[in-house]
């Protein structure tokens, strides 16, 4: 075996050069990566549903303040007219409404009121239209066995009319009402008389003959 030595200069490269190629070796073991900041998920904006559900404008005991500020379109075109018993006073003018009337008790025993809204579509349909009105008064909602056992239907003419009497437990005296829903012409609407329950009871034959007085007016306004 021949040894070799190394002169001291030689030596120290050939050092130097190991130490190098080891350090590179190691470089690039190591991989660095840039994650760009996570970016908030875009949603598509929600659709105002508020805005196409018949509210409560006011209604006694109606407690709905969901519609606060809310635009709401209503039903316009053809309409209805009708005849109301002499007894039902008109009342004032109000945003939604197509006509407000007035009932009061003569006994003392408080005042109901009748408002008629118009929208256009079905709002929804019967179950959450009646569950609407169930809220309004405290009443928890229904399903749809049993809105079809609660319902009534009257036809007028060329008017299918669903009608319903809900009665609440809460409140003193607890309301009742008497609701009617008439759709027609690509609209949908609601008469729904509300107020003290035996009020609204004694009513509720005035109620029907009002109803069976509803006739498609055309473009001309309801009577009043």
């Amino acid at each position: 075996m021949t040894l070799y030595r190394l002169a001291p200069t030689t030596l120290n490269l050939v050092l130097f050069a190991l130490i190098l190629a080891g350090a590179g070796c190691r470089d690039r073991e190591i991989t660095s990566y840039t994650i760009p900041k996570e970016q908030p998920a875009i949603h598509p904006p929600l659709a105002a549903t508020d805005a196409a559900l018949p509210p409560a404008t006011g209604a006694p005991g109606s407690g709905n303040t969901n519609m606060a500020g809310t635009p709401v379109v209503t039903a316009s075109g053809d309409g209805l007219s009708w005849t109301a018993p002499a007894h039902w006073k008109p009342g004032p003018d109000a945003p939604m409404r197509k006509a407000t009337y007035l009932i009061a008790d003569d006994a003392g025993g408080g005042t109901a009121e009748l408002t008629v809204t118009a929208f256009p579509g079905d709002v929804g349909g019967n179950l959450a239209n009646v569950n609407r009105w169930r809220q309004q008064i405290q009443l928890p909602p229904i399903g749809a066995a049993e809105l079809e056992k609660d319902l009534r239907h009257l036809d007028v003419g060329p008017l299918h009319i669903d009608v319903i009497e809900l009665a609440a437990t809460a409140g003193s005296p607890p309301p009742r009402v008497l609701g009617a829903i008439v759709p027609y012409e690509g609209a949908t609407w609601f008469f729904k008389l509300t107020g003290p329950a035996a009020l609204v009871a004694r009513e509720r034959a005035a109620f029907d003959s009002f109803l069976k007085t509803l006739r498609p007016a055309g473009p001309a306004a309801p009577s009043r």
